[in-house]
């Protein structure tokens, strides 16, 4: 039996319903759990997250009119943000209600803490109002009061998607991107005012162009959460210099100042491992990194490509068909890289809807993407960051099956570089697809 409660209600998602029929609320609540079961994998069934406490039960308030039913249906999630966006998503795939076609349309999923928060911060004001006016407060208690509320107060708004932000975004040549607005007021809190937040999984514009005018660091969430917001950066086109990271399972918004300080020290590179930060000994000097005298530098280089003297069969040899000793030649840019086996041995798949998504599941939180040819051979393996430069150099690209998720400049792309199909963990905001290419998603 469902839990009626759940022990933290995180957020709350309201959908409005429409049916071709008259039906009861019990018709609702299977045809929700019968149309998503499967549809997310087992992690996010609805049944099992009910039943281990993490959705709660389902609230359904129907009235009929005019032959039809109209009404509304609340459910409570204990999840984070992106999992409960993506059930709220799943909810608007129920097209049918028993034998009545029917239509659900996700209107808000509302933060509950935010609401309580603003039940809290006036009830607070309220009590330490009465404190101030019936007892003197220490002078160091009324400054940190004044400065607390001075800094939350400080949160501005930037771009047309009304973005928080902290006031230094503007002055300040560096910028800190964090997932959402209580991450901003923790940093405020702190002194560190030149932040911006994403506010979603989906990147604003706004921050894109931010983006390419300033030295940025993107500041992600200790969970799944935050690669899903990192591989979105990538594939939106953000320019991206540094990532760091809040330790495992914890949140920006939940560190002291201590701990935001030491995160944001250790941030990496980006093309370091997309923010997982290497061990430390990779960041201490080694011997044979050490800069040779000027007169040692280039002496190695012109013993190791010397030619050889050819021999006297050699020398009637024509240069095409000689042995060759030198340096191995790279291709030019935009060429294919000699192939290390032959064609034949390459692994290969039967092309089909259902061994593309085998293939997707193989490749499941590895961030990585495959290649196939013309005969759905796999010819190439890279990182989804490098898939539109990779997709750009390659030529006789039939298929691409990729452990993210489908924008449209990647569709663009491969439909300019002749691929037939895309295969995709979902389809992102794709407004037109091009004649000539398959979009599968597991969805």
């Amino acid at each position: 039996m469902a839990k009626t409660y759940i022990d933290t209600v995180k957020y709350l998602v309201y959908t409005e319903v429409e049916i071709g029929g008259l039906v009861e609320k019990p018709d609702v609540v299977g045809a929700i759990f019968g149309q998503t079961e499967g549809l997310l994998g087992d992690e996010l069934d609805l049944r099992d997250l009910q039943k281990n406490g993490r959705i709660g039960r389902i609230e359904v308030e129907l009235h009929g009119r005019d032959g039809k039913t109209l009404g509304s249906i609340k459910i409570p999630s204990s999840l984070d943000m992106v999992e409960t966006c993506i059930i709220a998503a799943a909810l608007e795939t129920v097209d049918r209600v028993g034998p009545c076609e029917a239509k659900l349309k996700v209107t808000k999923v509302e933060d509950t803490r935010s609401v309580k928060r603003k039940v809290l911060l006036t009830r607070a004001k309220e009590l330490l109002r009465h404190l101030v006016n019936t007892q003197i407060p220490e002078s160091r208690e009324i400054s940190d009061m004044v400065r607390d509320e001075v800094k939350v107060a400080e949160i501005t708004e930037y771009g047309p998607e009304r973005l928080p932000a902290g006031p230094g975004i503007y002055a300040s040549n560096e910028l800190i991107v964090v997932e959402g607005r209580a991450d901003v007021i923790n940093l405020l809190k702190n002194n560190i005012t030149n932040v911006l937040a994403m506010q979603g999984a989906k990147v604003p514009r706004s921050v894109i162009e931010l983006t390419k005018k300033k030295e940025v660091t993107v500041f992600l969430d200790g969970d799944r959460g935050g690669d899903i917001i990192l591989n979105e950066l990538i594939q939106g086109g953000a320019e991206i210099d540094f990532v760091a990271r809040a330790p495992s399972g914890m949140e920006v918004e939940e560190l002291t100042r201590k701990e935001l300080i030491k995160c944001l020290r250790n941030k990496v590179p980006f093309e370091q491992g997309e923010g997982k930060r290497p061990p430390r000994e990779e960041f201490r000097p080694r011997e044979e990194f050490r800069p040779r005298p000027p007169h040692e530098e280039f002496r190695p280089r012109q013993e190791e490509f010397r030619p050889k003297p050819a021999s006297p069969q050699e020398e009637h040899t024509p240069k095409l068909f000689r042995k060759r000793t030198e340096m191995p030649v790279k291709p030019a840019r935009g060429e294919e890289a000699p192939k290390e086996q032959p064609k034949e041995n390459l692994p290969a798949i039967v092309p089909g809807r259902e061994n593309f998504l085998k293939e997707l599941e193989e490749l499941s939180n590895s961030l990585n993407a495959r290649f196939y040819d013309s005969e759905y051979r796999r010819v190439a393996e890279a990182p989804v960051r490098d898939v539109i430069k990779k997709l750009s150099e390659s030529r006789d690209v039939n298929a691409l099956i990729f452990d993210g998720i489908i924008t449209q400049r990647l569709v663009d792309l491969a439909a300019k570089q002749g691929v037939k199909t895309v295969v995709g963990i979902k389809l992102g905001n794709v407004n037109k697809t091009p004649e000539g290419i398959e979009i599968i998603t597991k969805s």
